[in-house]
């Protein structure tokens, strides 16, 4: 897929438009890959395994030799989350922005016991400090030699601070050495960090304490320095990176996370950048093995599952742009709960209140308390009001349990003063599901892009709309996202953002695909898959003594789109039961069916059977066609009509006025 030649168009008007309003907006992702061939948990529910983390460095090692020349890897402590024994790791990538190299040691020379010895000497001298390197046994890894030397930046040098005299051992924790030392050994007046080596025979890791950008950058020199002087290469950098304060720097992570690989976007200027960046990981996701897409076994491709979030934030914390515009965010949040298909259109199959990103509205929150809340940042005076608009709004943007990580549009990075990293001042959109190819996503963050300029010209000032039932019947329908992301498309077109619909046409079809496709002359019968809520189930035991809570997955939705001449001339019968078509618009029929694929435990209803295969007859006064489809094909096959039989009662809707069936209810 290519994107139109009009998108730069549409870009050149949104910075405009941005500069009109000296508007600062960066872009982030984060983008999802997996393997051609996936195997085993870290590809499925797991963050970590026994191949990702190759993966990880393949990409690393090719983007340094291609788009971050000049670069450094970093293996990084990442994330730690309950239930996970140790915290997740990350390979941290960072080039200069004007291209200078960072860290230039030489690359073949494997270290020896004379090599290493002359490098902790001259890293000493070098540092000025009095107190010498002090050596680590690791009962892990009895061959590995450790050295750590306790040092932290003092005034404009560095100090050193001593260790106990005795023998020292590491922890027994997962993980390099520089995470395991016993710091809590140091004197109290100690800073407790400090730079680590660790011999790992062929080659040596040097794992880098946390300190200011400055004074890395600085230890980093010597560091390169002491190994050209050793004669020491094959070295892998480890530790801690500081924040970007001097806003020199690209920098890109590739995590491990839930069944993917994440990769963390450097911070984008605008949306020309993002585009750059999002062809750079695909294409280097792709050389190493790795897609932005899986094809389950028997069904349709699909998203990677671990979702391709857009992030807006800031070049820096003082200009960012929505901390004096809480306005423009209240807005922002209109518009994105006015228009369903931005929840739904670009995201997983599976939506709702227990999603990964759900709604605000979805939340068992009351729709008066979110307008509140925007009412109130929509009255505010001029002024800084970042702490104001994070507690205003992050106790309503999240999910049903209050976790305000997972919701649609996630404000836990703004500035949650409760959180070590969620001072960052950055609006994560999470209803956003990786796609097959780079043009997509790259489409999908110009329409984020374009609305959020167009609504700095057109605030939205109408009240919440209360969707009620639509939202879970109607809105889970394809033709309805499509309808409605037409909407979206006329307003930025009266805007001066004219975005073609091409691409997201091509996303919209693969999202919903055709399962059946019939014509008879003039009529005509489309069938897509369609979204579907799993609703979340009660805490159950699992191995270990711990709970989990499971979301049932046994329910499946169709779309049934019909045109004038076939809801006219035909009526359809699923399991011989009747189906009503409705108008949804002039010349368009529809009917959402819910069905039962697997009663798997736990789920909902467990005395319900599985209502596959799904059998489905259209009839007109001259003609009978009967199409089935099973659990092992995705589309459904023609087959033998059964015999003429009176019709079961008709199929029925949860409630009065919906378009979606339930097949369940009798």
């Amino acid at each position: 897929m290519k994107l139109p030649k009009r998108s730069a168009d549409v870009a050149e008007a949104i910075a405009q438009t941005f500069a009109r309003h000296e508007v600062q907006m960066t872009l982030g992702g984060e983008p999802t890959f997996l393997p051609v061939n996936p195997e085993g948990p870290e590809w499925t529910y797991s963050a970590v395994g026994p191949t990702k983390l190759g993966y990880a460095r393949a990409m690393a090692k090719h983007l340094l030799k291609n788009d971050m020349k000049g670069g450094v890897d970093f293996f990084s402590p990442g994330k730690s989350y309950p239930g996970e024994l140790n915290p997740r790791w990350a390979i941290r990538i960072i080039a200069n922005r004007d291209g200078k190299p960072i860290f230039r040691p030489r690359r073949n020379a494997a270290p020896t016991a004379r090599a290493l010895a002359h490098f902790r000497e001259s890293v000493k001298e070098a540092l000025h400090v009095k107190n010498d390197w002090t050596p680590f046994n690791d009962s892990l890894q009895k061959k590995n030699r450790v050295w750590a030397m306790a040092v932290d930046a003092h005034k404009n040098g560095w100090k050193s601070f001593a260790w106990p005299k005795r023998k020292l051992e590491l922890t027994t924790a997962e993980g390099p050495a520089g995470l395991r030392l016993p710091l809590h050994l140091l004197a109290k007046t100690a800073t407790r960090r400090a730079l680590t080596i660790e011999w790992l025979g062929n080659r040596v890791a040097i794992f880098m304490p946390p300190v200011l950008q400055g004074h890395f950058l600085a230890l980093l020199q010597i560091i390169e320095h002491a190994l050209r002087e050793a004669g020491i290469g094959r070295v892998e950098m480890q530790g801690y990176l500081p924040p970007d304060e001097s806003l020199s720097w690209i920098h890109l992570g590739l995590t491990a996370d839930p069944g993917v690989l994440e990769v963390n976007l450097p911070a984008c200027a605008d949306w020309k950048e993002y585009d750059q960046w999002i062809n750079v990981v695909t294409d280097t996701a792709s050389a190493v093995g790795l897609r932005s897409w899986k094809q389950a076994p028997g069904g349709f491709p699909d998203g990677t599952g671990g979702g391709n979030h857009l992030l807006w934030g800031g070049p820096s914390i003082e200009t960012n742009p929505f901390f004096s515009r809480p306005a423009w965010l209240a807005s922002i949040l209109r518009y994105w709960q006015k228009h369903p298909s931005l929840s739904y259109l670009f995201t997983g199959c599976y939506v709702g209140a227990s999603s990964q990103a759900p709604r605000a509205d979805e939340s068992a929150r009351d729709l008066y308390d979110l307008e509140m809340a925007l009412r109130f940042l929509e009255s505010l005076e001029p002024g800084d009001h970042r702490l104001l608009i994070s507690e205003t709004l992050r106790h309503l943007q999240t999910d049903v349990t209050g976790n305000s990580h997972r919701s649609e549009v996630s404000l836990d990075k703004f500035w949650n003063v409760g959180w070590p990293a969620g001072t960052l001042g950055l609006i994560e959109f999470r209803a956003i599901e990786s796609l097959p190819d780079a043009a997509g996503m790259s489409s999908v963050a110009l329409l984020w892009t374009a609305l959020a300029a167009w609504l700095l010209d057109n605030p939205v000032g109408t009240r919440l709309v209360d969707h009620n039932r639509t939202l879970h019947d109607r809105f889970f329908l394809p033709s309805v996202l499509w309808n409605d992301l037409q909407q979206v498309l006329t307003d930025l077109k009266s805007g001066g953002f004219p975005l073609t619909d091409d691409v997201f046409a091509s996303i919209w079809e693969w999202k919903f695909p055709k399962v059946l496709e019939f014509s008879d002359g003039e009529c005509a019968l489309t069938i897509r898959r369609s979204h579907e809520s799993w609703p979340l189930l009660c805490e159950t035991p699992v191995d270990g003594g711990t709970t989990s809570r499971f979301v049932d997955t046994s329910i499946r939705r169709l779309e049934f789109c019909a045109n004038d001449a076939f809801a006219k001339n035909w009526t359809i019968r699923i399991a011989n039961r009747p189906m009503a078509i409705r108008e949804f618009q002039p010349g368009t029929h529809l009917a959402g069916l819910r069905y039962r694929e697997t009663n798997l435990y736990p789920s909902l209803h467990p005395g319900l059977l599985p209502q596959m295969p799904l059998v489905i007859s259209l009839l007109s006064e001259t003609a009978t066609h009967t199409f089935q489809l099973t659990s092992h094909h995705r589309l459904f096959r023609k087959r033998p009509n059964p015999p003429a039989i009176p019709p079961e009662p008709a199929c029925q809707a949860g409630q009065r006025g919906d378009f979606t069936f339930d097949l369940r209810i009798r």
